[in-house]
């Protein structure tokens, strides 16, 4: 059933993907509720209501999900305690199978390769032994990574030849791990893609990726793919969403290989990746995300423009007033107060070519 304008969302998480969602959300005519441990996040400026609470205070997750229509979030790393509660309260979109799924790195892995998708070799590693093994098996250079927790290149450890194994090891903290071998890759992609409540999916052209230091640095689109790559791409993240029975936004990071396209991972959620859209499609990944699990119609996913959007990470915010002065350069900023080395302060978005411009192939 779809939700009527005027109802509220919950969103878990009031970091700044939970105020775009908050921001596309209006505009559609819902309020939005947050529920986020840290006081004055992000997405408390522009949400109809925050509840500052801990996940681990049932009480105020149950008031969180009395007073809201459906429940999504913005980040995967929601307590299942935590899930229970509201679950049985409201709708979860999306579910928490696909939650799950994202958590745990190997669980992740077995799922796509269980689907016939190409992902790096990989290793459970819980001890010495084990990383023994997995080296022996997979070989270097590899990187080992916490199975759980990690993100923007945190919680990874690279193991360049076996001498690195003890050092790799306790940089983990006893932490269950997952030994990935090395893919020899020209460039990244990802696939922001949606399903909706009535099962149909709707996906963005695949944006090519660059990082620094293990944080996203810069999405352009188009990326450099040939029509059957970009293909594949599509078709693979539909193949996920589907069996998943997801409904929402989902990112999926593609490595591009010359034997073809091999998984990195998912994200349930919408994705870094997936900015590009605010100004490079008519419904952008954040209504796109509202809509779905509003149980509305998904939006057209195409593109009217090129665009390359680049992250505002720590002191790049100190460039806002030249970038404001840029033609074409759209700026996304998150209210944060404190720029941080490695805290994403807000991007741009650089329109390069719309669909009226005589260079456009």
């Amino acid at each position: 059933m779809s939700l009527d304008t005027g109802a509220t969302i919950g969103i878990l998480g009031g970091g700044q993907l939970g105020r775009m969602l908050a921001v596309a959300a209006s505009r559609l005519g819902f309020r939005t509720h947050i529920f986020e441990p840290s006081a004055n996040p992000p997405a408390a400026d522009v949400a109809h209501a925050v509840t500052t609470a801990g996940y681990d205070d049932h009480a105020a997750l149950r008031a969180f999900a009395a007073a809201v229509d459906v429940i999504t979030y913005e980040f995967e790393n929601i307590p299942t305690a935590a899930l229970d509660v509201l679950e049985a309260e409201r709708p979860i979109r999306p579910n928490r199978r696909a939650l799950a799924t994202s958590q745990d790195r190997i669980a992740e892995k077995d799922f796509l390769s269980g689907l016939g998708l190409r992902v790096a070799p990989y290793h459970a590693v819980n001890d010495a032994a084990d990383l023994a093994e997995g080296l022996a098996r997979i070989g270097a250079p590899a990187i080992l990574k916490t199975t759980r927790l990690g993100y923007d290149g945190k919680g990874q450890a690279r193991i360049m030849a076996d001498a690195d194994a003890d050092s790799a090891l306790a940089a983990m903290r006893g932490a269950p791990a997952v030994l990935e071998g090395f893919v020899s890759f020209s460039h990244e992609v990802s696939v922001i893609a949606a399903r909706g409540l009535d099962g149909s999916v709707s996906a963005y052209d695949p944006g090519e990726n660059v990082h620094r230091d293990g944080i996203l640095h810069t999405t352009t689109i188009p990326a450099r793919l040939t029509p059957g790559q970009r293909s594949d791409a599509v078709l693979m993240a539909a193949k996920i969403l589907n069996t998943l029975d997801y409904v929402g936004v989902m990112g999926v990071e593609l490595f591009v290989t010359a034997d073809g396209l091999i998984v990195n991972e998912i994200a349930p959620r919408v994705h870094n990746s997936g900015h590009w859209t605010q100004n490079g499609c008519a419904v952008d990944q954040f209504e796109q995300h509202i809509r779905a699990v509003a149980g509305w119609p998904l939006g057209d996913g195409g593109r009217h423009s090129d665009v390359v959007m680049e992250n505002l990470i720590g002191d790049d915010v100190l460039r806002v007033p030249d970038i404001a002065a840029e033609r074409n350069a759209a700026l996304h900023l998150y209210g944060k107060a404190e720029a941080r080395p490695g805290r994403k302060m807000g991007h741009v978005n650089r329109v390069t070519r719309g669909a009226g411009d005589p260079r456009r192939s």
